[in-house]
């Protein structure tokens, strides 16, 4: 089911409901008159993304707001010691859990009943028919965990490299500006406007400046530390066996610090997954953001398509600078993420930003 959900025709039937979405939300923070938090509003961008593009959800965007702040609730409580008292963070989170099922039971049965306008088949379609093609229709209790759990796959790490992303096209102008070169030269970007229809994902998948800026982003910035495994085999590492059945875990983080492949670690720079160094394709498992294996994460193509979209759309209809004096020192629990959320001024859209824009250097370390 999942590998149809993800597959390069969903993608594909995704690209322009992610576009809209992106475009909405930019407009939104640009005529916000003050800084906005850029993690707390990238968690809202890609919650928003799950309900409206994954899963095809017409909530009307108050509803939405409430059922993004409930869900936060469910979130922030997931991991809580399983001590049921009152007030306690596991009571909060089962009430958040509760309140979030009603709300997605009654986005799913009004979806059910309204099937008109539709012009492409969400994640949940995909879902709903695989369980048909099986000879077994998916009961509401089912619908309702599925959908929860693509939101919940969609949601935090994608806030977590969207507000990395941000963060690094703000300390590195001339990488943005190298990103909308490449935009000018495949015919995307022309003063200071995408062209209309430009945007297809075999497009997007052939901006190689793009894939290596987002790639970096994941080295350096990777949203999780790291994953679990069942051993299957008992073998030996460094002196000490580990037996069959042991958990054991793996640091992504880690790996990507001491991988021997990648040459000054702690530098972001893009170029290195560039045709002249390629530094990742040294070996299977010096570079996996997304894991590694057959459990490696099932949406990462999703994830990275909508980051390139983020990253199209920055660069293309977007000013904006650092709104405080320093950058923020970055915390890695629960995933990573600035520990002021990152305060960035965006500015209204002016169509020829760009053009202005590459002027000097200067303007350029002033305001991006």
């Amino acid at each position: 089911v999942f590998s149809k959900i993800f597959s390069h025709e969903a993608l594909e039937s995704y690209l322009p409901k992610i576009q809209l979405v992106i475009k909405d939300t930019l407009r939104a923070w640009s005529s916000n008159p003050e800084p906005i938090n850029v993690y707390h509003e990238a968690q809202k961008l890609t919650f928003r993304m799950a309900i409206r593009v994954l899963l095809g959800f017409r909530i009307p965007d108050e509803e939405l707001g409430r059922l993004f702040e409930v869900y936060q609730q469910f979130v922030e409580n997931v991991f809580s010691l399983p001590v049921d008292l009152p007030f306690s963070g596991y009571r909060r989170g089962i009430r958040a859990r509760e309140t979030l099922q009603k709300g997605l039971e009654k986005a799913i049965q009004e979806k059910l009943q309204n099937t008109q306008g539709k012009d492409y088949a969400d994640a949940l379609d995909i879902l709903i028919e695989s369980g048909k093609e099986h000879g077994k229709e998916l009961t509401m209790q089912e619908l309702k965990d599925g959908t929860l759990e693509l939101i919940f796959a969609a949601y935090a790490t994608t806030a977590s490299a969207s507000t990395s992303l941000i963060m690094q096209l703000l300390k590195h102008p001339r990488v943005l500006e190298k990103l909308r070169e490449e935009l000018r030269s495949k015919g995307i970007l022309h003063n200071g406007c995408i062209c209309e229809g430009s945007l297809r994902l075999d497009t997007i998948n052939g901006l190689q400046y793009l894939d290596c800026v987002i790639k970096e982003v994941l080295r350096l910035f990777t949203p999780i530390s790291g994953g679990y495994r069942t051993v299957l085999q008992t073998f030996e590492l460094d002196g000490f066996q580990i037996p069959k059945g042991w958990s054991v875990m793996y640091s992504i983080r880690d790996t990507h610090d001491t991988a021997p492949v990648f040459k000054d670690v702690d530098i972001f720079d893009p170029d290195r997954f560039g045709q002249g160094r390629s530094e990742d394709k040294d070996g299977r498992f010096h570079y996996l953001p997304f894991g590694g294996g057959v459990r490696t994460c099932l949406g990462k193509h999703l994830a990275k398509l909508f980051l390139k979209a983020l990253a199209i759309e920055l660069a293309s209809t977007s000013r904006f600078e650092l709104a405080t004096r320093t950058f923020p020192r970055i915390t890695l629990v629960p995933v990573v993420h600035p520990v002021d959320g990152l305060k960035v001024k965006f500015f209204g859209l002016d169509s020829n930003q760009n053009e202005i824009l590459t002027g000097t250097d200067a303007m350029l370390g002033a305001t991006v």
